[in-house]
């Protein structure tokens, strides 16, 4: 694969609160943004073109560019995510900016993860624009 970000991941944004959860697994639920697939095409190394599937016909896609890896820094991409016209997701609109993160030469069962942050650049259901939530989308396959 030409592209180091191309395959299968899970997605789960979480709302950015800094109120403990301690052991209460509702609050720690209730920071759970999204969670959905996030597939992205082999495209060339500076390109990233996938979907984030929230299932059946909660579809958004997503296009945008990937910093290639440097001796400075991992893999960084900027995505803008679109939801399709015609399905309950047709008026998102959302920006991604995240990182792969670094692969430790001692990690124990380490898989390859992009951690970032989202905006809702539009409103739509009720919701308003600009709301900010943390991602990792872990290598699925």
């Amino acid at each position: 694969m030409s592209n180091p970000l191309a395959g299968t991941w899970i997605y789960r944004s979480f709302l950015d609160d800094p109120v403990p959860v301690g052991n209460d697994p509702t609050k720690l639920e209730a920071l759970l943004f999204a969670e959905a697939q996030w597939t992205v095409e082999d495209t060339p190394a500076t390109i990233f073109e996938g979907k984030l599937s929230f299932g059946a016909g909660n579809v958004m896609d997503l296009k945008g560019v990937v910093s290639p890896d440097s001796s400075a820094a991992r893999p960084h991409v900027h995505i803008v995510g679109e939801g399709r016209p015609g399905t309950s997701t047709e008026h998102f609109f959302y920006d991604y900016d995240g990182s792969l993160t670094e692969q430790w030469p001692n990690g124990v069962k380490q898989v390859p993860a992009i951690t970032g942050s989202v905006i809702r650049v539009k409103g739509h259901d009720g919701q308003r624009a600009g709301l900010v939530a943390s991602f990792i989308a872990v290598k699925a396959g």
